[in-house]
Order: structure tokens, then C-alpha cells, then sequence
């Protein structure tokens, strides 16, 4: 379960995940929260195939859902989805009322959407959000929420730091990406066993050299895609992200590539960012400044890999250590691998 305590004065827009998991494609599970606190409304949307892991939507089983088969369940996902979501105010449990229901779509396909009236007791503002939907079928599974509090537009360095903030999250929550940088890196720690020449400073130019070419592609895809230059359909992107993943492990195993994988970074980093741009989409409906919400996230995403290189050099100075002391003295070396929102219709 998540709990979410709404203090952001302005536009926020938060990702969260529970648990890891074995890779998979880039477009994880996902519902989307959009909460109203100006007037007092919220809406929910869960994907239709989320949906049918906890309601028999597939009623007539020919791995097809209908619009009438999500219709004839609509008292069964009310109640699924109101019971995996409550919000609280000092003063007690609000209520949500129904206002509407329908279907709406995102990137990545259809969802059912509802939208309720929040009363809270003593007329109070909801102060905390909890969500618990789908973490016992999925342990990937987010609720992306953005919480409005302001009826102007936001300020632009508002824009700008929520969407840095978001591409943090998003790199750090992003398992394919994560593992994708880590396996194209093992390589630089590997290789050096019995190369008693290189350097602390010479594998440190290596992983900038591969990180950078990760960066400038899936920069340049993720504003082409994110400005509506050039798109792909999001199942070709998911698969071809999956399989970098493999083809980056198998380079573990076998370093062919040895001083050129910064080309293999290059080359799938390109993909990568058609992957972040499927759920950038899904975070800027109706922001009118795109370019500052596009910066803002690119920034946070280049951030969030600087972390992770750090972090991933402080892994490397005792396997660098050890690599440098002669065959015999060595112990151990052990190297692990494995706005707008969308509209409702009925």
C-alpha cells in the first residue's frame, strides 16, 4: 500500500513503486490519479487489462474486452477500485462520491475512468492519500498522481522543477533502464581482471563514455517523440527495450564489444527514449509549457543516471583494488549479473 501526504502547494507529479522485479518492457503498469483539491474532485483511471486481473471482464473469453463487457461490470469495478483507494483528512475518512464513469485512452491503451466528489468531514481539505490497488497482483504496478491546488497555470520554474523531480523518480523506478546501464557497464569492471595497466582514471572515462552515448540518444528520441516529430507504436518499443536488456547481458558474458559498447548504449538508448516519452506523454496533458516540462524531465533523467554512476563507481574502487594486487593474493571477486486529461467517453 501507498500513502501519499498531499502538502504540495502546486502541481505535483508523483510516480511510486512498491517492490523490484525481474526486467520487463519499459510500460509498466499504471493507473492515474488526478486530484482536484480547488474543487474538491477526483479521478482515477486503471487500465482495462489491470482491471481484468481482479474483475471477469473477458466474459465471453476471446481475449477481447469490449466496451459492453466493461459496462455490464461497472458495479464490480466501482467497488474494486473505490476499495483499493481512500483518502483522509484530519478530522476522519473522506467519502467519495460519484460524479461519472466512463472509458478513457492513453498510450498504451484503453482505461476505465471515474471521476467522484471528495467530501472529508468538518468540510476539511484530504490531507493524506492511500492506494493499494494491483500491488498484490503486480508487484510493478505505479499510481501516478498529479494534485492540483492552484486554478492558475503554474508558474514556470514550478513546471520545470515538478517535471525534474519526475524524471528522477522515473530513472530510479525504471528497472529495464537501471539494468540496462548496469549490464553494458559490468563489462569495465570485468575486463580489467589481468590488465594490471588500466587505471582508475581510464575505466571512469569508459563509463562516462557509455553513459554520455545512453544520454545524448535518448535525449534526442525523447524530444522528437515528446513534441510529436516522430512517434512508434509502444508494444514495438516495449519489446525492443526488452531486448536490449538481453543482447547488454549477453556483451557480460561475452565482451565482444570491449571499448566500442558505448555504440551498443547509443544504439538502444535510442529506443530508451521513445520509452520515456511514452510515459512523459502521460504526465503532460494540458501543461502548456512543454518545452520547460520536456527540459525539466530530461534533466531529472540525466541526474537520476549521474546518481547511479556515482553510485556504481563506489562498487568499482574494490573490484579496481583487487584487480590490481597480484593473482595470488587474491580472495574474492564476486560479480553479480542477472492539465487536460484524457477524455471519458462511454
Amino acid at each position: 500500500m501507498i500513502a501519499l501526504r498531499l502538502w504540495t502547494p502546486w502541481l505535483l507529479l508523483l510516480t511510486f513503486l512498491t517492490q523490484s522485479s525481474p526486467a520487463v518492457a519499459h510500460k509498466a503498469s499504471d493507473s492515474f490519479i488526478y486530484l482536484n483539491s480547488n474543487v474538491g474532485e477526483l479521478r482515477i483511471d486503471v487500465a482495462l487489462r489491470d482491471l481484468a486481473l481482479l474483475v471477469p471482464l473477458d466474459q465471453n473469453q476471446d481475449r477481447q474486452i469490449t466496451g459492453r463487457e466493461v459496462r455490464s461490470q461497472r458495479p464490480v469495478i466501482t467497488r474494486t477500485v473505490e476499495n483499493g483507494l481512500e483518502l483522509s483528512a484530519e478530522s476522519g475518512v473522506c467519502r467519495l462520491q460519484g460524479l461519472d464513469w466512463g472509458l478513457s485512452r492513453h498510450s498504451d491503451g484503453r482505461y476505465a475512468a471515474a471521476r467522484y466528489r471528495i467530501a472529508c468531514p468538518d468540510g476539511d481539505d484530504p490531507e493524506q492519500l492511500q492506494y493499494s490497488l494491483l500491488f498484490d497482483r503486480d508487484s510493478l504496478h505505479r499510481g501516478l498522481v498529479e494534485i492540483t491546488s492552484d486554478a492558475g497555470s503554474s508558474r514556470p520554474l514550478e513546471t520545470f522543477a515538478v517535471f525534474l523531480v519526475e524524471g528522477v523518480v522515473h530513472l530510479l523506478v525504471g528497472l529495464d533502464h537501471i539494468l540496462f546501464l548496469l549490464v553494458l557497464v559490468l563489462p569495465v569492471s570485468l575486463m580489467a581482471q589481468g590488465t594490471g595497466n588500466r587505471t582508475l582514471k581510464s575505466r571512469i572515462v569508459r563509463l562516462a563514455g557509455i553513459v554520455t552515448a545512453f544520454t545524448i540518444a535518448h535525449s534526442i528520441t525523447l524530444a522528437l517523440a515528446a513534441l510529436n516529430v516522430m512517434t512508434l507504436p509502444i508494444v514495438w518499443v516495449e519489446t525492443v527495450i526488452a531486448l536490449s536488456i538481453a543482447i547488454a547481458a549477453v556483451n557480460v558474458v561475452c565482451p565482444v564489444l570491449g571499448r566500442k559498447t558505448w555504440k551498443l548504449a547509443f544504439a538502444f538508448g535510442l529506443i530508451h527514449g521513445f520509452g520515456f516519452a511514452s510515459v512523459l506523454g502521460d504526465l503532460t496533458s494540458g501543461v502548456s509549457d512543454l518545452a520547460l516540462a520536456l527540459a525539466g524531465f530530461n534533466l531529472g533523467v540525466e541526474l537520476g543516471q549521474l546518481g547511479l554512476a556515482g553510485a556504481g563507481l563506489s562498487d568499482f574502487i574494490p573490484a579496481l583494488a583487487v584487480a590490481a594486487l597480484p593473482a595470488g593474493d587474491r580472495a574474492v571477486h564476486a560479480v553479480g549479473s542477472g492539465g487536460h486529461k484524457p477524455g471519458m467517453g462511454g
